[in-house]
């Protein structure tokens, strides 16, 4: 009789374990679907893609300069960025000399504009994943453009109204630091605060009408200290010396890049 009553308790005990494993394994599964859900509720939430806006060139240049871009995230530290858009450059009213005066400029100017790079956000200084807080990275930009120019000259070669057709492009490559800020989780401002780089310049220019040696330097040079103005790290690239032979000049020296963007995530 012991022995018969032994076997029923311990069959009482492992029902009693197996309707607790049950229990326990019915738990679980709720708790991990519960925990897969909320995953993919914040993955829904992960933004990858940014669209923005350049505000810097319109500031130094004008305001028929539109420049777009797009900026994919990487995984949680790491992006990547392509811009394209029209480049203008403005008029350049500081182009005088003692015998050449500057008129004015056709509104006809035309130019485009890439640039791309590849960014990593530092994972020791951001406690946010990317594309929100600093950022290190190469980047590569292209700019074209083509601009007529008048001139009047009162010289002993010439006097009267001279035009200039004027092209400039510059390739770069370099290195830049950053910082992007993300405000209502939509809303990106962009800032690259640090941008170093080798340039490439090719400048074409040429005159309607001849003009002496000297005076040609000389407007020419003022040519240069207006673009010097104008462009971050553009150096001495209009030599008198090649316009007078060729009436072109290539050169590479250090550049320099900085932008503000701001951007709309979805």
């Amino acid at each position: 009789m012991k022995n018969i009553l032994t076997i029923v308790k311990t069959i009482e005990i492992k029902l009693s374990e197996s309707k607790s494993f049950t229990i326990l394994m019915l738990f679980s599964l709720l708790f991990t679907q519960s925990v897969y859900c909320q995953e993919q509720d914040t993955l829904k939430k992960d933004r990858k893609n940014t669209i923005r806006f350049n505000i810097t060139n319109p500031m130094l240049f004008g305001k028929n300069n539109y420049i777009l871009g797009y900026e994919r995230t990487l995984g949680r530290h790491q992006s990547y960025t392509f811009n394209a858009g029209i480049f203008s450059f403005p008029k350049l009213l500081n182009i005088n000399t003692d015998s050449i005066a500057y008129l004015s400029s056709t509104n006809n100017s035309r130019g485009i504009n890439f640039s791309g790079d590849y960014r990593f956000y530092l994972s020791k200084e951001n406690k946010y994943n990317a594309p929100h807080g600093v950022y290190i990275g190469p980047y590569a930009t292209y700019t074209n453009f083509d601009r007529k120019y008048e001139f009047v000259a009162n010289t002993a070669v010439f006097e009267g109204t001279l035009n200039t057709d004027f092209n400039f492009s510059v390739a770069s490559l370099g290195f830049q630091l950053g910082y992007q800020f993300i405000f209502w989780d939509r809303v990106t401002l962009d800032m690259m605060l640090f941008g170093p780089g080798i340039a490439a310049y090719k400048i074409k220019a040429s005159l309607s009408t001849s003009l002496s040696a000297d005076q040609e330097a000389e407007l020419f040079q003022k040519i240069n200290d207006a673009l010097k103005e104008k462009i971050p790290g553009y150096s001495l690239v209009i030599e008198p010396k090649s316009f007078e032979k060729t009436g072109r000049v290539n050169t590479t020296s250090l550049g320099y890049r900085y932008l503000i963007m701001v951007g709309f995530r979805f």
